[in-house]
């Protein structure tokens, strides 16, 4: 990688790292998947954007989690979390 900066394909070290994970990502797809899918577990993205990554219908991303065995999260997790989505939507409307 630090060649292929040297010789100018590439500003910087970062920049060939970002290259290669996206060359990576469309060559193996189920990879994004599944890292999509991670995101999505952890609840860094919505379902609906986690279908737009994956390239799917939202109807079709919720086919592959079940294929994985992957419950759904639908609501809050806990009592804490819906107060805090209580409390911003109430800052929102404000």
């Amino acid at each position: 990688m630090k060649a292929l900066v040297r010789d100018g394909h590439y500003a910087n070290l970062n920049e060939a790292i970002k290259d290669a994970f996206r060359t990576l990502l469309n060559v193996r797809p189920e990879l994004k998947t599944s890292a999509v899918i991670e995101l999505y577990k952890e609840g860094e993205i919505s379902m609906g954007k986690a279908a737009e990554m994956v390239g799917v219908s939202t109807i079709e991303f919720k086919d592959i989690l079940v294929s994985r065995g992957i419950r759904r999260e639908v609501g809050s997790r806990s009592k804490k979390e819906l107060d805090e989505g209580v409390e911003l939507i109430n800052k929102l409307r404000k």
